[in-house]
């Protein structure tokens, strides 16, 4: 009874409409009463109530899925299979996984009793015996080479009795001295594996979700079907919203959580800036976080967002966007558990939001996205989901085998690319521009890293190279000191600066837009990177002197 039972909740969890709502109460009450045989089916189960928390329909299924989902840590077979369930991401169940150090760290002041070491990695305590003669005292230092410790014997040694070893190590590497670049290049050669033991305050799944996102009431029908990707686009967000400091912790903290509970990690979370984030509104429960990330962390050239995309306030997509200009690169994936409803609705209204709130003009795709050494992609048919909805490749090669599998389709409509064709097809980016009679260029990133490299060792030693580049890149701009500036904006300066010298003609600019110029420097390390992508966009010079194509109009600033 209880496997029917849950068959007819995953089935029904996505319908709507009289009678429904009566039919999922009494099913969740009776699967809430029943012991489930198996971790599938446990799995299953949550699955199925994540989707309705996301999907309700009414509040009063909201409010039993919610009820259930509150106390499925304490339910008998989860239990019974947590061992089964590692890794599932489910609250009482532990996330095993090599943490990156940003994710390592936040779990250790998060939740310091929890975060332990994977003592079945050997070359990990291989490499934590010898990491820690730099990281205590040195007479502690000499005693542990002395010694010879076994790694986890030596953590066991130091560390408080209160203090998850795991949490020990975190901390010590963060009390060294140095930048967090340092401390972050030290803790990945440990490359030490993790375990998070559950507890009330460990990231889980099961709890996922923004207090304070829209959400609606009775869900509208669906979206199943292939939207206009051009009317999707001309149509704005409701509202967009600048979160508090407070709320915008709340909004990077999601992000970080919905990356450990599914062993993941994006440097839009894992460096998320909380004053730099909003909401912005799509209406009927969809919504979307936009967080910017600290300015140490920012890259030289494009503008770091992460995002969310929510459903009733519950994460069903995360995002990546890096703005070069008005051309935005996305790392995007949508959580299994929520493919198939909406997927092509809400990737529409997702480029539509960077779109009004960003000003981006052109989005792509990379070849890992697409499936290029990523397996996922290849399973999911990543290519064509992009493809059908009006994405394109530009590379020669790619194109000829889309035109020989569209002959196919069309000779035989049942007709499916093989792995090996996809994979040949994720060799190159797919790209879709707004306007497609003003196609955006790819942005050069690297070629503009490698012309800043030969003028560096043209002028011989590296840091004195570096001072000299300051001190011309500031006369050239007619710029007589920093005094008053950030230490974002003199940190986004120090970067900028052997950059400018290389732009082609700047020389020749008028005064106004060199100072113009200087503004765009300061903002790339001021409070949100969202002015520094409209200013860069509104320059009249600097998006074709660097990327090779020039602004059309002014881009829209969430700012």
């Amino acid at each position: 009874m209880a496997a029917r039972d849950l068959v007819t909740l995953e089935r029904s969890k996505d319908r709507f409409g009289a009678g429904t709502a009566e039919a999922k109460l009494i099913l969740l009450a009776r699967l809430d009463r029943t012991n489930l045989r198996t971790p599938p089916q446990v799995e299953r189960l949550h699955e199925a109530l994540c989707f309705m928390r996301a999907y309700p329909g009414d509040a009063i299924v909201l409010a039993a899925v919610e009820h259930i989902l509150e106390r499925f840590p304490d339910r008998a077979d989860l239990r019974r299979h947590r061992a089964a369930l590692v890794d599932s991401g489910i609250a009482g169940t532990a996330i095993r996984f090599r943490f990156f150090w940003p994710s390592a760290l936040w779990l250790a002041g998060r939740s310091p009793d929890r975060l332990l070491l994977d003592r079945d990695d050997a070359d990990a305590e291989d490499a934590i015996a010898r990491a820690l003669p730099l990281l205590v005292t040195p007479a502690e230092s000499a005693a542990l080479r002395e010694l010879d410790l076994p790694g986890y014997a030596a953590v066991d040694r130091l560390r408080g009795r209160r203090e998850a070893d795991g949490a020990f190590l975190v901390r010590r590497v963060a009390s060294m001295p140095g930048d967090t670049f340092t401390r972050e290049a030290f803790f990945d050669a440990i490359d030490a594996s993790f375990e998070l033991v559950p507890g009330p305050d460990t990231p889980a799944r099961t709890h996922a979700k923004l207090g304070f996102a829209p959400i609606a009431f009775p869900d509208p029908p669906l979206h199943r079907g292939r939207p206009d990707l051009r009317a999707e686009l001309r149509r704005a967000p409701r509202a967009v919203k600048p979160l508090s400091l407070r709320a915008g912790r709340c909004a990077v903290e999601l992000g970080r959580a919905a990356m450990a509970t599914r062993e993941r990690d994006i440097d839009g979370f894992a460096y998320g800036d909380a004053r730099d984030a909003w909401l912005v509104d799509d209406g009927d429960g969809l919504a979307f976080t936009l967080n910017g990330v600290v300015p140490e962390r920012r890259a030289v050239v494009p503008a770091t967002y992460g995002s969310l995309t929510l459903r009733n306030g519950v994460p069903i997509a995360y995002l990546q966007v890096d703005l070069a200009g008005r051309s935005a690169a996305l790392s995007y994936h949508a959580f299994a558990t929520f493919r198939g409803g909406e997927a092509a609705y809400t990737v529409a209204r997702m480029l539509a939001m960077l779109h009004h709130v960003l000003g981006a003009e052109s989005f792509t795709l990379d070849p890992y996205q697409l499936g290029k050494d990523n397996e996922d992609g290849i399973e999911s048919g990543a290519w064509w989901f992009y493809y059908k909805l009006g994405f394109r490749p530009r590379t020669a090669a790619v194109k000829r085998v889309t035109r020989g599998e569209l002959a196919r389709l069309q000779a035989n409509p049942r007709h499916r690319s093989s792995a090996a064709t996809l994979r040949k097809l994720a060799e190159g980016h797919l790209v879709i521009d707004v306007d497609p009679r003003h196609p955006v260029p790819l942005p050069r990133l690297a070629a503009i890293g490698i012309r800043i490299a030969d003028r560096l060792a043209a002028r011989g030693e590296r840091a004195q190279a570096l001072q000299e580049a300051g001190r011309d890149a500031m006369r050239l701009l007619g710029l007589r000191s920093l005094d008053g500036w950030t230490p974002g904006e003199r940190l986004a300066w120090e970067r900028w600066s052997p950059l400018i010298l290389t732009l082609p003609g700047v020389s020749r600019w008028s005064a106004a837009n060199r100072r113009s110029l200087t503004r765009i420097v300061r903002a790339k390390g001021g409070r949100s990177e969202s002015e520094y992508a409209a200013r860069f966009n509104a320059h009249p010079l600097l998006g074709r002197a660097l990327l090779g194509a020039g602004p059309r109009r002014r881009a829209a600033s969430a700012a």
